[in-house]
């Protein structure tokens, strides 16, 4: 079940859900909170990286971090970074959540993603990637809305609330692939 603004309100007024900061007036919408860009962005170039080894620990100190200013950042045409929520997210363990780009940065060809899901138990600033499908560069800035959270009641309590590698994460978090069980 999809939660209505109503109780999404009633949920952080218990302080079962936690987002903050956040501006309720501007964010909250009828079934879902617009979260804003952080300061600061990750970028894999190429002339620092030959090759992302998933199973290599050593591509995550290639990665280039980028302070976002008030003037704002170009995303190039055909160009992949990560990025930050300004708000920091905790979800009970009755509660998960998918975010998605807004229509509106959408339909100027930037791609909003979070690998798609946000599990039960999570807590930490949500990690985004950006995608610039247009052949045009896009000028995004601090503090916009970037993108929406949607928050859905699970029928039960996880047996195993999400305890992973990303738990707590502060800022931009590039991948840890390298501690998956699979890639050791």
């Amino acid at each position: 079940m999809i939660l209505s603004d109503k109780t999404i309100i009633e949920l952080l007024d218990n302080n079962e859900l936690l987002i903050d900061p956040i501006e309720r007036d501007l964010q909250i919408q009828p079934s879902s909170v617009d979260l804003r860009l952080g300061h600061e962005v990750l970028a894999y170039t190429n002339y620092r990286i030959d090759v992302i080894d998933v199973k290599d620990k050593n591509y995550t100190d290639k990665v280039e971090k980028i302070l976002i200013d008030d003037k704002g950042y170009i995303l190039q045409p055909k160009t992949f970074v990560l990025a930050t929520t300004v708000e920091y997210i905790r979800l009970p363990n009755y509660l998960t959540g998918f975010v998605e780009g807004r229509s509106s940065l959408g339909r100027l060809g930037l791609f909003i993603e979070n690998a798609g899901w946000v599990d039960a138990g999570f807590e930490g600033n949500i990690t985004l990637e950006l995608y610039n499908a247009n052949t045009v560069p896009i000028k995004i800035y601090p503090n916009m809305r970037i993108c929406q959270i949607v928050i859905a009641k699970m029928t039960t309590d996880a047996l195993k609330p999400y305890r992973g590698k990303y738990q707590g994460q502060r800022g931009v978090t590039g991948s840890m692939s390298y501690l998956d069980n699979e890639n050791k």
